[in-house]
């Protein structure tokens, strides 16, 4: 039996669309799940909303278990084949808050501070700690299985385990499979959907759509620039940062605009506020959808819950489809996190890179890309400099390697002095506590 072990399986509603994908895939639908998490109530919440599928979808064909906490962490992943991981260590509160407040003090804005930024370095440090415990126990009790991360920030997590333990990683995310999809929809080019042909390679979040062709291989670009250069020119839109990477860069970018907005130090910019409102930028999104989504969670597990109706459809997610490859080694192509490894000729070795990746049962073989565009590239390594840092101070505890890492930042080096990024990263190791244990002594 396959044995699929779904870390921070409080995270329900993405737990409901992995593992829901998982039951609605013949070669899976009998697996063992095992259900993970140190929150009692969320981890119940969990397994009644995966037993219904389960009973609905799946005519109770799974087997459902779940593990509490961390004495019982080693038992969750145990012979496990797949291991898929959806962890935010910290939650909402008290880390993520903390993550937008302290920094706002310093006169710097973020909208989701989840990849990069001061926020997203944050997270990454009180997050390894977790991770390397995962890759210990992976590494005595199940050596062979795939860890599928899926936790932000996503290139310095998946780089990390791919660096520095032996743990068979790749790194996913959900903007890959429907980039080309919402652009050309939002341009109006729907009838070049289908048949079309890509190339997008980068690093997460900031993946370039290098190549579009339709049916017949003509080139899509000259439309696609010629479009979104007028609908940005004539209209307020929730995509306008990529829209102008299209006019600047001449490349559409795989992440949304209000994440962009705050990978680089061109839009938001205490400088010219005005910025905001031209380009449309919700500044303090993510937490903004945090209570969004919590209020809307709570609704929705009471429906559930009162009749315990509930289905499901296999999503876009590419975690079943790895899985369903690997199992059956019927090939599928994703795009993957993985060391670069000369898969970019222009990045370096050690950055986790975006590349075209085939599955099959001999695992996951990343694609050979050649160079990106320079200035492409260019954009890449202004994140990707902060990344390795960030890496390096997990790695040798070093506050003054945290301060590096916010120095080389491209938005906070705009907005702040070196004597506040120092000031902002002491008083946020300090409010982090023990998530940043490692750092409480300079």
């Amino acid at each position: 039996m396959i044995k699929i072990t779904f870390m921070g399986a409080g995270s329900t509603v993405f737990a409901r669309n992995v593992l829901g994908d998982c039951m609605c895939t013949p070669a899976l639908c009998e697996s063992e799940i095992a259900l993970y998490d140190i929150d009692a109530k969320r981890l119940e919440e969990s397994e009644i909303i995966l037993k219904a599928i389960n009973h609905n979808v799946n005519q109770d064909r799974a087997v459902i278990k779940t593990y509490l906490g961390v004495e019982n962490r080693k038992d969750a992943l145990r012979d496990a084949n797949f291991v898929v991981n959806a962890i935010q260590v910290g939650g909402y509160e008290p880390c993520t808050v903390t993550d937008f407040e302290i920094p706002k003090k310093y006169g710097l804005r973020q909208t989701i501070a989840d990849t990069l930024g001061i926020g997203g370095i944050m997270r990454a440090l009180r997050t390894i700690p977790v991770m390397k415990a995962f890759a210990d126990d992976m590494e005595e009790v199940c050596p062979d299985a795939w860890f599928l991360n899926y936790t932000n920030p996503m290139a310095i997590l998946t780089g990390y385990m791919q660096r520095y333990t032996k743990v068979k990683t790749v790194g996913l995310c959900h903007s890959v499979q429907v980039c080309s999809e919402g652009l050309l929809k939002a341009l109006d080019m729907e009838d070049k959907l289908e048949g079309r042909k890509e190339l997008i390679a980068g690093i997460n979040h900031m993946g370039w759509l290098v190549e579009i062709q339709d049916k017949d291989g003509n080139d899509l670009y000259p439309e696609i620039r010629k479009r979104a250069a007028e609908k940005n020119a004539n209209e307020k839109h929730n995509d306008m940062v990529r829209f102008e990477y299209i006019k600047h860069l001449g490349y559409y970018c795989t992440e949304s605009s209000e994440h962009n907005a705050e990978y680089n130090p061109l839009f938001i910019k205490s400088k010219y506020p005005e910025l905001i409102e031209n380009f449309n930028i919700p500044l303090d999104e993510y937490p903004r959808r945090c209570v969004k989504q919590i209020a809307g969670w709570e609704e929705e597990k009471e429906n559930i819950l009162k009749d315990g109706k509930i289905t499901h459809e296999r999503s876009k997610e590419y975690a079943s489809y790895i899985m369903e490859a690997m199992v059956t080694n019927v090939p599928y192509k994703i795009g993957g996190n993985v060391l670069n490894q000369g898969l970019i000729d222009n990045l370096p070795e050690d950055a986790c890179v975006e590349v075209p990746c085939l599955v099959d049962a001999m695992g996951v073989t990343p694609c050979h890309v050649g160079k990106l565009p320079p200035q492409l590239a260019a954009m890449n390594m202004t994140n990707i400099n902060p990344q390795l840092l960030t890496i390096e101070a997990a790695i040798n505890k070093k506050r003054e390697t945290i301060y590096q890492a916010a120095m080389l930042e491209p938005h906070t080096a705009a907005e702040l002095s070196i004597d506040d990024i120092v000031a902002m990263c002491d008083e946020l190791i300090e409010a982090h506590g023990d998530y940043m244990a490692d750092y409480q002594t300079k």
